[in-house]
């Protein structure tokens, strides 16, 4: 006889409630979606500022594609930031939604030699990463 016989569930072992070991059963699924969805609209924030930045570099018909990579991502990244809006405080979502997007931009800004990565720099983007990391965790 098992020593969770009698209790709702199994014969054989501990009730299914479908938790996983080592991950936290507190958040609901929902909200781990809503964060990941702030994340991606953060990081199409990037994404558009680059295109927008490249469109005004080119002429022509050149400047079509980047024209229309821009207008997808400012409309995925805003859409994203809407959806979620509906379980993340407007506060808590615009300003990590803005703080991603700042140190994504900056950091391609970098990568791609437009702006030098001075001391000063580094350092205040890593203090607004680890402000949206702040609010994520007391979030």
């Amino acid at each position: 006889m098992s020593c969770y016989a009698g209790i709702q569930g199994s014969e054989h072992g501990p009730p299914d409630d479908g938790s996983v070991p080592g991950t936290r059963q507190d958040w609901p699924k929902d909200l781990v979606m809503s964060w990941l969805i702030l994340i991606l609209s953060g990081a199409l924030e990037a994404v558009w500022a680059a295109a927008l930045h490249r469109t005004f570099q080119v002429s022509g018909r050149r400047r079509l594609a980047p024209a229309a990579l821009f207008l997808v991502a400012v409309a995925a990244s805003t859409g994203g930031l809407a959806v979620a809006m509906q379980s993340i405080p407007t506060g808590t979502a615009y300003a990590v939604w803005v703080g991603v997007g700042v140190v994504l931009t900056s950091a391609y800004a970098m990568a791609t030699k437009v702006e030098r990565p001075t001391a000063a720099r580094l350092l205040l983007l890593s203090g607004i990463a680890a402000c949206v990391v702040g609010l994520k965790v007391v979030a």
